[in-house]
């Protein structure tokens, strides 16, 4: 799956009565942003970005029912942390809130993607493509 390669969302198809979106929606959150779960104790860097839910029906129906957010949002990749350990987490929109900490993320996987800049910010690595 390549990096980076969904990041601004391209308006869904038109609406019916079957609940999908009927206007294009665009990501709140954006690459290199460092976000926070609403619920759990995590924090992550974005590094990709679905329009709507594309992961599979099982990790899907693995969330309690009660807490199972709509398909039919925005969910990011993170380069994700805990007090125990990093690894990656796929999280609906509707979960996540900015993070205003300034701690940088220690996942091992950042330093290959992004660069942090003197404002603690993170930015995508350029590369050299031609």
């Amino acid at each position: 799956m390549p990096l980076l390669s969904r990041a601004h969302i391209p308006p869904p198809s038109q609406g019916t009565s079957t609940g999908v979106i009927d206007k294009p929606r665009q990501a709140k959150f954006k690459i290199g942003q460092i976000v926070k779960h609403r619920i759990h104790p995590f924090r992550g860097v974005v590094f990709d970005v679905d329009p709507t839910f594309a992961n599979t029906d099982e990790w899907y129906e693995a969330i309690p029912a009660e807490l199972r957010p709509s398909k039919d949002q925005p969910f990011y990749h993170l380069f994700a942390e805990n007090e125990v350990t990093e690894y990656i987490a796929y999280v609906s929109e509707q979960n996540l809130l900015i993070d205003n900490s300034g701690e940088p993320i220690r996942h091992p996987q950042v330093d290959e993607v992004f660069e942090r800049d003197a404002d603690g910010e993170y930015r995508v690595k350029r590369t050299g493509l031609h």
